[in-house]
C-alpha cells in the first residue's frame, strides 16, 4: 500500500508522528509532506526532531515543492491523510487552491476519486468551518476530528493517542491491533435501572 501522509501547523504533531510510526511498522509505503508550520509544531508538541521525523516516511517533500511526483493524478497512491488537519489547510481544499503541495495532492486525491482523510483539529467549530467541512464530506472526503473514547479506560496519553491513530487506519481499511474493539456488555444496564438511575439524579 502507497499513502500520502501531510501533517499541518495545528496541533496533534504527536497524533502525526504515531501515525507515521504505525504505518511504517504495518509496512505501509508513506509520502510525508510537512507544512512550515507543522516543523514548528513538531519541535513544540514533541521530543522529536524534523529530521527524525521525516525519517520516519519512505519519502519525505517540502510542502513548497509542486514539481513532486505526488502532485500527478498519474502517480498512484491508495489515499491521503492530513493528520492533523488545520482548519486553514482544509478550507483550502474545500475550494481547491493548491498553493501548495498538501492542497495540490488532496485535491489529486479527490479527483482522482481515492480516500482522503482529514484529522480537523479544531474547537469549538464556526459555521464557516462546519460548512467547509460538510462541503468536502459530500465531496468524498473523510472529515475525521481526534475524539476519545472513554469506554476502553485509556491510562495514559500514549493510550488516547494509540486509540486514535487506529481509527485514522481503520479508515484506510488496514489491518492493525492498536485499539481495543467495541464488544457486547457482559453486564448490560436494563432499562428500569436507567430510569431509576436518571431519577436519582433529580
Amino acid at each position: 500500500m502507497r499513502l500520502v501522509v501531510a501533517m499541518t501547523g495545528a496541533t496533534g504533531a504527536p497524533v502525526g508522528i504515531r501515525l507515521l510510526e504505525v504505518l511504517r511498522e504495518l509496512g505501509v509505503e508513506t509520502h510525508l509532506i510537512l507544512s512550515d508550520w507543522a516543523r514548528a509544531t513538531i519541535k513544540m508538541e514533541s521530543d522529536q526532531t524534523v529530521a527524525q521525523v521525516r525519517a520516519l516516511a519512505s519519502h519525505a517533500y517540502s510542502a513548497r515543492d509542486l514539481a513532486a511526483g505526488i502532485s500527478s493524478g498519474s502517480f498512484r497512491t491508495d489515499g491521503m491523510v492530513v493528520c492533523p488537519c488545520s482548519m486553514k489547510t482544509l478550507s483550502a481544499i474545500r475550494i481547491g487552491f493548491s498553493d501548495n503541495l498538501i492542497t495540490r495532492a488532496a485535491d489529486v486525491t479527490l479527483k482522482e476519486r481515492r480516500r482522503l482523510v482529514l484529522v480537523a483539529r479544531e474547537a469549538p467549530l464556526s459555521e464557516i468551518h462546519l460548512e467547509n467541512m460538510h462541503y468536502l464530506a459530500r465531496a468524498g472526503a473523510v472529515i475525521f476530528p481526534p475524539t476519545v473514547a472513554y469506554y476502553a479506560r485509556p491510562a495514559s496519553v500514549d493510550e488516547v493517542t494509540n486509540y486514535m491513530v487506529g481509527r485514522v487506519v481503520d479508515q484506510l481499511g488496514i489491518e492493525h491491533s492498536l485499539i481495543e474493539r467495541w464488544k457486547d456488555n457482559p453486564h448490560p444496564v436494563n432499562g428500569d435501572s436507567v430510569i431509576s438511575m436518571v431519577r436519582s439524579t433529580n
